[in-house]
């Protein structure tokens, strides 16, 4: 696992000891900034169930202006700092401790432009932070969008009021969905 473009491009990332942390495939990850494209230079980014903190620090290393990494597993977050660390952009991070759930409740948190959510795998935790997040159109900015990490054969059709589902790509044993706002869509979808 690597930095693959940016300010750290190239810097090797540390994974997660187990498998606990399902971290994104490098092919997936080259096609999700690829798909976002100049969106995430000065963008505000909310890495729920940050893992190894990948995607925020690939974010960070290609001009996003913050990024929040939310992650409750010890040896995640130990990760994810040393990681920050390894590739000198903790400046712009900051690192929640905690439950996603718990923080996506909170007040005066966002707008973010892109919120991206990577749980662990078979929970139908991804359904309900995308739930959660829906009942609170003021986390994204008017343009922002919402991405989830699943495995394809986790999907099932969420019920959303707020968010619409504007594009979906598969990489092998990842599934890539791209949410909006209603009534917007992706500028760029690859």
């Amino acid at each position: 696992m690597r930095v693959i473009a940016g300010k750290a491009k190239g810097r090797k990332l540390e994974s997660v000891p187990g498998d606990a942390v399902r971290p994104i495939t490098d092919r997936a990850k080259e096609a999700l900034f690829s798909i976002l494209s100049d969106r995430v230079r000065g963008a505000r980014v909310l890495d729920l169930f940050g893992g190894t903190g990948a995607v925020g620090i690939e974010a960070l290393s290609r001009g996003a202006e913050r990024v929040t990494f939310v992650e409750r597993y010890p040896p995640a977050l130990k990760v994810i700092g040393h990681n920050l660390q390894n590739t000198k952009l903790a400046e712009r991070a900051y690192v929640v401790r905690g439950d996603a759930f718990k923080f996506l409740r909170r007040q005066n948190i966002g707008p973010f432009d892109i919120i991206y959510v990577a749980p662990p795998q078979y929970q139908g935790l991804w359904l309900k932070a995308l739930e959660m997040i829906d009942a609170r159109p003021e986390l994204l900015t008017p343009d922002g969008e919402v991405i989830v990490q699943i495995n394809p054969r986790e999907y099932e059709e969420p019920a959303l009021s707020n968010l619409e589902r504007v594009d979906s790509r598969r990489y092998g044993s990842v599934q890539l969905d791209f949410y909006m706002l209603r009534g917007r869509e992706a500028a760029d979808n690859g």
